[in-house]
């Protein structure tokens, strides 16, 4: 059984405020077009891709997209432009979907083939989780509400031969999409369960959040130093009892440290050692929490701010079991996060190596940037 894929593509971008076709958007330096079709390629359960583009998108888009999609200049409404993109699919099963669904996962794909060939049709629903209306102006006319009121997504599946048929009798009416037009001209349409995640990009504020809460960026960070006796232990800010302290330029807080280089190394910005110098005399004993303070201006001015961070502590010697809830805190409220967004753990090394043998403390820090 072959299945191809029938994408449609030829809005403007009118509604999602931008002054080409939305599709074009780049997010990661990918298009939103290209993102719907890698997800289908991923899926590994499509044999054919045909996309429907607009006569003005056809040139940028030939070169844009790889050989194998069967490129389609589109019609003035969704309806004309399916039943171009039907004239050259040959398949025998066809998956209509929007162009501006990213999100598709791989179980919806599979459920749309199953549920279309063994009924001829697949539409996804999900349940509305508002009370829905309609509405003349500014005056309601009638409540629709919310029991037995489904939202209708894509991809809606069809044996090819029954859609092409469907669209062949629908002369030029215009139709909310292909499910209507098979009842329409052909029989029942069956469902499926869609997912809430496969939204579709209308509007700008759709896209403003691609590129705000949704865009994060990852950061490492490792830092090891010496214990030594008359100098002070100092983790995450906080002040440890022990016979050893840590040696460094500045007060060696070794957790901090490496939590400032995963936040630099996210937003691109070297490490501590390039803006705070050991060679630089007014660092001498500094508080590591304040150059942290620093660290986050330097990712503010980047464009970011730290969601979630987590690191392990490794010392033979003292046990930070007790220690961690006080540690965490403080560096929840430097941070301006909450204390579940950091997961700090500590481990011995058994004895073995350098912090074995209670010779030094290392940590290994990592974090989750996310755009201001």
């Amino acid at each position: 059984m072959k299945v191809s894929l029938l994408l449609a593509c030829g809005g403007k971008g009118v509604r999602a405020g931008q002054s080409q076709n939305k599709l074009l958007y780049k997010v990661d330096g990918a298009t939103i077009l290209e993102k719907t079709l890698s997800a289908f390629y991923s899926s590994g359960l499509v044999d054919e891709y045909v996309v429907v583009v607009s006569k003005e998108d056809f040139p940028l888009l030939k070169k844009l997209l790889p050989e194998e999609v069967i490129l389609v200049v589109g019609g003035n409404s969704r309806t004309q432009s399916v039943k171009n993109g039907l004239s050259v699919v040959s398949g025998d099963i066809v998956l209509v979907h929007d162009g501006a669904r990213p999100f598709i996962s791989s179980k919806m794909i599979k459920d749309c083939i199953d549920t279309a060939s063994k009924f001829g049709s697949a539409i996804p629903l999900i349940p509305s989780p508002n009370t829905l209306c309609v509405k003349s102006g500014e005056i309601i006319e009638n409540y629709l509400g919310k029991d037995e009121i489904y939202q209708i997504q894509t991809p809606q599946g069809f044996i090819t031969k029954d859609l092409i048929k469907a669209y062949s009798l629908s002369d030029n009416k215009v139709f909310n999409d292909d499910g209507e037009v098979y009842k329409n001209y052909i029989g029942q349409v069956h469902s499926y369960q869609g997912d809430a995640k496969n939204i579709k990009l209308t509007y700008k504020e759709d896209f403003d959040k691609l590129n705000s809460s949704d865009m994060v960026r990852v950061g490492v960070g490792f830092d090891c130093h010496k214990l030594v006796e008359n100098r002070k232990l100092i983790l995450g800010g906080i002040e440890i009892p022990h016979d050893k302290g840590l040696l460094g330029h500045s007060d060696a807080d070794v957790l901090t440290h490496a939590i400032m280089d995963a936040m630099l190394s996210s937003v691109a910005e070297r490490d501590i050692g390039y803006h705070f110098p050991d060679t630089d005399e007014k660092y001498r004993g500094a508080n590591s929490v304040e150059l942290l303070k620093k660290v986050i201006e330097i990712c503010k001015n980047k464009g970011y701010k730290i969601k979630s961070l987590s690191a392990v502590i490794m010392a033979e010697k003292p046990k930070l079991l007790k220690r961690i809830p006080e540690i965490t805190n403080n560096l929840a409220k430097i941070l301006s996060i909450s204390p579940d967004c950091i997961g700090l753990t500590a481990t011995t090394l058994e004895g073995l190596g350098f912090v074995g043998r209670e010779e030094g403390i290392c940590v290994n820090a990592s974090a989750v940037m996310q755009e201001i």
